[in-house]
This record gives C-alpha cells, sequence and structure tokens, in this order.
C-alpha cells in the first residue's frame, strides 16, 4: 500500500505561526511575508480605494487588502494545504455572501475561498521567482483575472487563465478588469503619480 505525505498543516497550527511570522504557504513550502515599504502601502490603499469605490456603488462585489485566504484539504476543512497573502482581491457577486452563510465562524478564520479577482504590487525586496511561482499558484487555485502591478519599472503584467501569454502594459496602457470586473478600468501611468 502507497501512502503520500500530507503536505499543509492543521488550521489552528498555521494560526499560531502565522502570528509569529506572517508567511504564504505555496506548493508546499512557506514564504514568509516582508514587511511593506511605505510606497508600496500607498500603491495599495489607492487601489483599495478605487475597487472599493467601484465595487460598492455598483453593489459587485467585496475587495479586501493584505487578507489571507487558504486552500483547504478536500476532505477536511481544519486541514490549510496552501494559503496566499495578495495585496488585493476581490470576490465578485454573491460569492463571499453565501460562504459567509454557509461557514458560520467565517470570522475566526481566513477566507477559505478563492478570490475572483488579485492584484499583486511589486515591492523593491520580492523575488522574480517567488512573485512567477505565486501567480502561477493563483492561475492553478482558480483564480479569473490578477494585475501584476511594478511601480520601479512603472509597468503591469495582467495574467488570466484563458490567457496563453501574459499581456504586458506600459505607459498610458489601460488596466482592464475585462469580464471578471466589468466596467473597472485604470489608466497605468495614474498609479505612478
Amino acid at each position: 500500500m502507497v501512502t503520500r505525505e500530507k503536505i499543509g498543516m492543521p488550521l489552528d497550527e498555521f494560526l499560531e505561526q502565522n502570528y509569529e511570522q506572517p508567511f504564504e504557504l505555496i506548493n508546499g513550502e512557506r514564504r514568509p511575508v516582508l514587511p511593506n515599504v511605505a510606497g508600496h502601502s500607498d500603491l495599495i490603499r489607492r487601489l483599495f480605494l478605487m475597487l472599493y469605490h467601484f465595487l460598492s456603488t455598483k453593489l459587485l462585489g467585496e475587495v479586501y487588502s493584505e487578507t489571507t485566504f487558504v486552500l483547504s484539504d478536500a476532505d477536511d476543512s481544519n486541514w490549510v494545504i496552501g494559503s496566499r497573502i495578495p495585496d488585493l482581491m476581490v470576490y465578485m457577486g454573491n460569492r463571499l455572501p453565501e460562504y459567509q452563510a454557509a461557514v458560520p465562524d467565517w470570522r475566526t478564520r481566513p477566507f477559505a475561498l478563492v478570490p475572483d479577482f488579485v492584484i499583486e504590487v511589486v515591492s523593491p525586496n520580492d523575488k522574480f521567482s517567488d512573485l512567477d511561482a505565486k501567480i502561477d499558484a493563483y492561475l492553478a487555485d482558480g483564480v479569473r483575472l490578477i494585475w501584476v502591478i511594478d511601480p520601479q519599472r512603472r509597468k503591469a503584467i495582467v495574467h488570466a487563465p484563458d490567457m496563453e501569454q501574459p499581456r504586458h502594459l506600459a505607459g498610458d496602457a489601460v488596466l482592464d478588469g475585462e469580464e471578471v470586473v466589468p466596467g473597472f478600468q485604470v489608466v497605468l501611468s495614474e498609479l505612478f503619480k
């Protein structure tokens, strides 16, 4: 009989260890979450406010900033097999209210719900290989749209599961929520002012 090693950890252990040193669990590997620099946090705040205003006025969904979501074992919801902490994540439609209704203790645990849309802002201390692995993980998780915004290079990269190649943007190009967040658009150059 072949036994396989169970990847991940119990939820209570995950929470305790994250309290001591925040980390993401990607492909079975713990990746520490480093503190943000002020410019990184400022850009996240501005994007959050844009998304919050857009989503709340149109009643389209919810946005969260630097909030953990986990992937649970299919047979045990208290076993964490992966975790992510996107700079911003969006849940469209009724997905979040339905999750909250189905999980009465949702306030005391990370979201066990993959977002529809995430934004990552590249920080000066980010390693390309770690960010690339995280993008691959998001796509494997089922995230429908990913923006990676690089303020140092004043560029952005858009990823989606149905794209053969990521789309690279610069200058006055428009970041578009496409069919995931319809109508949400941001002129890239406006983010760097």
